[in-house]
Parts: structure tokens; C-alpha cells; sequence
């Protein structure tokens, strides 16, 4: 099983020439811009504060580059889909984000986070559409699973799949306060840079 031994934040990037060099394997997380991808960075990566969370949704405007045990990178994209940004902001942040996608060549895989207790957005779904279209595997996190009990995770994970075009097996339900799940979390990440 992978052991995150080191992790630190080593490039806060508003331009792509801001990118670090293309040495290491990437996997990109994406989501909504309150859907715990700051707590879901941190918890796998054992930091308290290492991503910083926000009260205010639609902080990160910035690709957040994460070095991991100096072998591989953690990239935290921009969220989308927070009402009060204007619409001009939104589609510069869509474009950034398409941009770091269509290219970098070290990135290996994107992951969708949503939130397990809703259905996906159509912005998920465009958004899922995206990462499969560009040949990645699909993998999804179903963030704040401490919020519903475990008997309730197998109809929350259908709605996902079926909203989504989704394989269930590919979902996987993890709370960033109770670290549920997280063999199953390391495992797909050590699967990912192993490729």
C-alpha cells in the first residue's frame, strides 16, 4: 500500500508558464467549489492545512500543484460553480482549466469529486463527459460519506452513477473527517502513477 511520506505545496500557478516542469506524474483533482477537495487533498496527504480550506466557495483561482514524497504531483483545480462569480470569471476559469487539461503531458488521471448526499450537477456531468472524452478512467470520490449512514451509501452511489454515465465500481465514498475508505483511495492513487 502507498505510504504518503512527505507532501508539500510547491506551486501556486495563475498562468501556465507558471507550471512546474513536466518531470513528474500529475492527477489532477476536479469538482464543485464546495465539494471538500481541499479536505480531501489534506486527509490523503495527512497535512492539517497543506490545501486551504475556505468558507467562502470559488476561492481557488488558481491550479495548486502539491509535491507527493518527491515522486509525483497532486493538482487542485480551480472549483467550478459558485453562483456569485460572474460569468466572464466563470468562463476564464473554464478555459484555464481546459487549458491545463488539453496540455500538460504528465498528467495521468483527472478525478471527479461530488458530493454524496446529491445528485451531480449538469456541470458534474459536463465535466464528467470532459475527463472521459480525454481517455481518462473515471475514477469519482463521493466526498463528506460521514454525513449520511452506511446503509444509505449504496442508493446515494446509483444516483451518482446513473446521473452521471457512471461505473459504480469506479466510485468510491470517503470522508475527509473519518478517513473512511482511504486504503481504497491509496490503492487507486498508487494504481494511477504505476501505469
Amino acid at each position: 500500500m502507498l505510504k504518503i511520506i512527505k507532501s508539500d505545496l510547491d506551486r501556486i500557478a495563475a498562468l501556465p508558464s507558471q507550471y512546474p516542469e513536466e518531470d513528474l506524474p500529475e492527477i489532477a483533482f476536479a469538482g464543485r467549489s464546495n465539494v471538500g477537495k481541499s479536505s480531501f487533498i489534506n486527509a490523503v496527504l495527512n497535512r492539517k492545512n497543506l490545501a486551504r480550506t475556505s468558507s467562502k466557495p470559488g476561492k481557488t483561482r488558481t491550479v495548486n500543484f502539491y509535491l507527493v514524497n518527491e515522486e509525483f504531483r497532486f493538482v487542485d483545480l480551480p472549483g467550478y460553480g459558485y453562483a456569485a462569480v460572474s460569468k466572464n470569471e466563470k468562463e476564464k476559469w473554464a478555459g484555464f482549466i481546459e487549458d491545463y487539461l488539453n496540455t500538460r503531458n504528465s498528467l495521468r488521471e483527472v478525478i471527479l469529486l461530488v458530493d454524496i448526499r446529491h445528485e451531480p450537477t449538469n456541470q458534474d456531468l459536463q465535466m464528467y463527459e470532459w475527463i472521459r472524452a480525454y481517455g481518462f478512467t473515471g475514477y469519482i470520490i463521493a466526498t463528506k460519506a460521514d454525513k449520511i449512514s452506511r446503509g444509505q451509501y449504496q442508493k446515494a452511489l446509483k444516483k451518482i452513477s446513473l446521473k452521471l454515465g457512471a461505473d459504480i465500481s469506479k466510485i468510491i465514498p470517503f470522508s475527509a473527517k473519518s478517513k473512511s475508505n482511504m486504503d481504497c483511495v491509496l490503492d487507486m492513487i498508487e494504481s494511477i502513477i504505476k501505469q
